[in-house]
């Protein structure tokens, strides 16, 4: 059948059209090395009974409304390959990630530094801290040990599935379910934090308060992606990055990968891949978190009509879907494109409590339980500060920069604010870039000094564990990896 007349047919039936032949392949990909990719997923669900630690009080999981995956992708273009994975898990530690870049190196070949791994931030998934989140010298518990097999597996799948394909990148962009969770407010108690201060923003004010004034921030509506498919037209695998926190709505001890699992599942509809040929590898659609510290989908000003159980994740994947569809319509596809990619260092100091403060906290943790409490999570934030005050004064995290022809992915292992994934992407030597965050490891959150002098939830010391700066050092770093790489 003659392209022209299958492309009709696709559209009929509502399916994308076939990606661009070689013959609309830019002329500068001329004469290079041809392009191969392959794709995985690997069921990551854990045993019913273990915590789910999204929430303030982990609960054990009581039922899985769907399962967990880590998804995959490998990317070759004859002289460099990379792998791809995105986990459904609130955040995986470094260690736990460092074991599954062991294992898919000795495994695969593909080079430790050339392994990307990033977790989603579903608030549904069982804990992969760990019982002793700090203590690297602890040996892997169970669930951690199965992740990592489970994720090394996943990428040597994906080395199996490797075939000729064709790569393009583009961009949407869906503000409407984007919303600044900081918000300034009228002085009350509700600005009031556990050690004893007032703070000048609120992390999820109530809905419609008459107290609020302004969000302390802004959004980052784009969706940036990357497109594969075969040289027969099939498609291999989408990443897509969208810079929203999880959207919940799950009930309590269910097992979810929230809205991330359902935009794959959507994905996978929108472009006909549900149906797909058993003598080939499945599709596989994967969307990782941006820059979404201090993002949800809440809409304070009010006006959001309350749903059922999941029916708000479902609602908000399908729009980013349906977003990614339309912009995959107008991208071009390359059967040959540079890649590179560089990973490296940074050593970060920690926050360390201030003499007063460890005696704050004793205090606290010396009452009995039940005592009054002049604030909420006083006891929480008072063995948290204990835990810090024992913390190395210094950390080093890794960053990493990854260029497949004129798009970028920069790598950050915190909940970073919004603010740095847009400085970022306005500063970057690379026409299309996009940041994953909670990426090779899970250091909490990260906001702006800016914000630090704002306080609220995601700069109390506990839940932000590295210095004030901590954010314009990654920036400065991240900008100067692109720029090697350019």
């Amino acid at each position: 059948m003659r392209r022209a007349a299958l492309t009709v047919l696709l559209l009929a039936a509502g399916l994308p059209p076939l990606p661009l032949t070689s013959s609309t392949i830019t002329a500068q990909d001329a004469g290079k090395r041809r392009f191969s990719a392959g794709a995985a997923a690997s069921n990551i669900t854990p045993p019913l009974g273990e915590m789910i630690v999204g929430n303030w009080t982990p609960v054990p999981a009581s039922h899985v409304h769907d399962e967990l995956y880590a998804r995959c992708l490998v990317l070759d273009n004859g002289g460099t390959r990379v792998a791809i994975v995105v986990a459904d898990n609130v955040g995986i530690p470094q260690r736990v990630l460092d074991e599954a870049k062991r294992l898919a190196h000795e495994r695969s070949g593909i080079a430790v530094e050339h392994i990307l791994i990033a977790s989603t931030h579903t608030h549904s998934a069982t804990t992969a801290r760990g019982s002793e989140r700090d203590d690297r010298s602890e040996p892997l518990d169970h669930y951690q040990s199965f992740l990592a097999a489970r994720i090394a597996d996943g990428i040597r799948r994906a080395v199996n599935n490797l075939e000729p394909a064709r790569v393009g990148w583009g961009s949407g962009s869906l503000p409407q379910q984007v919303f600044n969770r900081r918000w300034f407010m009228k002085p009350g108690p509700h600005l009031d934090n556990p050690f004893g201060g007032t703070d000048k923003v609120r992390m999820n004010p109530p809905v419609n308060s008459p107290d609020l004034l302004k969000p302390a921030g802004p959004t980052d509506p784009e969706i940036g992606f990357l497109s594969v498919y075969s040289n027969t037209g099939r498609p291999i695998a989408l990443l897509a990055n969208y810079s929203l926190h999880y959207v919940g709505g799950v009930p309590n001890g269910h097992v979810s990968a929230d809205y991330f699992g359902a935009f794959a599942r959507r994905m996978t509809r929108l472009l006909g891949a549900d149906e797909h040929d058993s003598r080939a590898a499945p599709f596989v659609p994967m969307l990782s978190n941006g820059t979404s510290g201090d993002i949800n989908n809440i809409d304070f000003r009010g006006g959001q009509k309350r749903l059922p159980d999941y029916a708000r994740m479902e609602l908000v994947a399908n729009q980013v879907a349906a977003e990614v569809f339309r912009a995959m319509q107008g991208i071009e596809y390359h059967d040959s494109v540079p890649i590179g990619m560089v990973q490296r260092g940074l050593t970060l100091e920690t926050r360390r409590p201030a003499p007063e403060l460890v005696g704050w906290a004793r205090e606290i943790l010396a009452r009995p339980e039940g005592a009054p409490e002049k604030h909420p999570r006083e006891r929480i934030y008072a063995e948290r500060t204990i835990r810090m005050a024992g913390m190395p004064t210094r950390i080093e995290i890794p960053l990493q920069a990854l260029r497949i022809g004129d798009m970028a992915l920069a790598t950050i292992p915190f909940e970073a604010f919004v603010e740095i994934g847009l400085e970022l992407k306005a500063k970057s030597p690379v026409p299309e870039t996009f940041v994953m965050s909670i990426a090779n490891g899970a250091y909490g959150y990260l906001p702006t000094a800016a914000h630090h002098e704002l306080g609220g939830y995601e700069t109390w010391l506990g839940t932000n564990g590295v210095e004030v700066d901590a954010a314009s050092k990654i920036l400065d770093t991240l900008l100067e990896m692109l720029a090697g790489l350019k």
